[in-house]
């Protein structure tokens, strides 16, 4: 039997996902704006800790992609369509994951003990090196711009299905479908 939408796991974890960035990207870029202190300091620690679960959040949706699938591409997506969304779902993939690791190099390079929500502390993904933090930081920073153009697409694509085309691609990921 195909596939129609896709699994509840996989909307749950793209929601989710999609939650967090929305939260992270601003902050990221606010952090450094904010006089130094307990404020500043804790947006860090919480930027940071969000930033690793979106790392296990999107090593968690590759899984589930793996065990339940993915429906098979809408049938009436125009060939630049299909390359267009293809390009887009492997590239924001890619970010996920490269995006949060950069963050933890440059963090550790810095260098900052990352502490997730003060659970336990991650160790160090990068030697201790000013010059190269700054290098990884300027790489998090255009890997999270970058983030921000796909989805721009991303949505943008979406909303068009929903809206102009109405041909219900947008629906296979939305959380709750009627049958």
């Amino acid at each position: 039997m195909k596939r129609l939408e896709y699994s509840r796991a996989s909307k749950f974890l793209h929601w989710l996902t999609a939650l967090l960035i929305f939260g992270l990207l601003p902050m990221g870029f606010i952090l450094d704006d904010l006089p130094e202190g307990r404020v500043q300091n804790l947006g860090y620690d919480l930027h940071r800790s969000f930033g690793f679960v979106v790392l296990l959040l999107a090593a968690a949706r590759i899984a589930a992609r793996k065990i339940w699938g993915v429906p098979e591409a809408y049938a009436g997506l125009t060939p630049f369509e299909r390359r267009a969304s293809t390009a887009t779902h492997h590239s924001l993939y890619l970010l996920l994951i490269l995006t949060p690791l950069l963050g933890w190099a440059a963090t550790s390079a810095y260098p900052v003990t990352i502490s997730v929500f003060w659970l336990f502390n991650l160790p160090p993904l990068a030697p201790q090196s000013e010059a190269l933090s700054k290098v990884l930081f300027k790489l998090h920073e255009v890997s999270a711009i970058a983030i921000i153009v796909l989805l721009v697409g991303h949505i943008g694509g979406a909303l068009m299905h929903r809206l102009i085309k109405r041909n219900g691609v947008m629906e296979r990921m939305l959380p709750a479908r009627k049958s």
